[in-house]
């Protein structure tokens, strides 16, 4: 029982630190993607990978954004791992989608990646592409100082007291800052079944 109270008390007070001033200013910025018809790619590894496709499905459902993850396209995603390697498995698809500056990058990750210890490089690579292509990069990240939330136009991150919540915080917030998002009078275009 001590494990469940701290562990819900702990995510409660994370939760009560997101910036909302942060979350506003992704609005406006999604706003202004879908006026300009931009493209939004989303882009995770692992718990994050499965948070990116469920993220894709409310921001093409709800909010009528034009919304994809190139985990989704799992037969092209495997080829590349298989041919190029996981690294670039992002990376090329962004290519093949011409990836531009009307577009917007999200990223899920705990970590944010992180080039010296060769942590989700497929990350890396893809924000590294973004920021070539001039496009805007928002990332919902465990930790502030990996290379995603570095190298973010805007970051959510967490600052976890146990290292053991962070991996479960991280992937339990995005869904929660995203339902937020696609929640939203500015952006929602269509209403939930339920």
């Amino acid at each position: 029982m001590i494990f469940q109270k701290d562990f819900f008390s702990q995510l409660i007070s994370e939760l009560n630190k997101i910036d909302l001033s942060k979350i506003e200013k992704i609005v406006n910025i999604l706003v202004k993607l879908k006026r300009r018809k931009g493209k939004l790619y989303i882009i995770g590894i692992g718990g994050s990978a499965a948070n990116a496709s469920h993220a894709v499905n409310d921001f093409r459902k709800l909010c009528g954004i034009d919304a994809l993850s190139p985990v989704d396209n799992f037969s092209e995603f495997t080829a590349t791992t298989n041919d190029q390697g996981f690294e670039n498995a992002f990376v090329e698809s962004l290519k093949t989608s011409r990836i531009n500056k009307k577009d917007l990058l999200m990223v899920f990750s705990v970590g944010g990646g992180d080039e010296k210890r060769k942590s989700s490089v497929g990350i890396i690579k893809a924000i590294k592409l973004a920021k070539s292509k001039g496009v805007k990069i928002i990332s919902f990240t465990g930790k502030k100082n990996g290379y995603a939330g570095l190298n973010s136009n805007l970051n959510i991150s967490l600052s976890v007291n146990k290292k053991i919540y962070l991996t479960p915080f991280a992937e339990a917030i995005q869904p929660v800052i995203w339902h937020c998002l696609v929640s939203h009078p500015k952006l929602q275009s269509k209403r939930t079944f339920w």
